[in-house]
């Protein structure tokens, strides 16, 4: 089985569906979004990303807006053929 390689959630587009698999960050940051539903392992739907500013994501049925400094601290993995499963 091969791995996909992992990106930040800022380099995200619209549309595109990925899954938590690395969040860089102190306990703080780590805690107050797994406190919003975004762990290790959940998928997320990116809803909007404009290039600049925050972007607006869905975790679980709920939008969720991060700032790019915190998004770029979230790598994910690209969840290929789940869109559809999303929805």
């Amino acid at each position: 089985m091969t791995t996909r390689p992992l990106a930040p959630l800022d380099q995200y587009a619209s549309e595109q569906h990925g899954i938590v698999r690395e969040i860089k960050g102190g306990a703080d940051f780590i805690g107050r979004l797994a406190g919003m539903g975004l762990a290790m392992g959940t998928q997320i739907e990116v809803l909007q990303n404009l290039g600049r500013g925050p972007l607006l994501v869905r975790v679980h049925e709920t939008r969720i807006a991060l700032g790019r400094g915190e998004a770029a601290k979230i790598l994910l993995e690209e969840a290929m053929g789940e869109q559809s499963a999303a929805t």
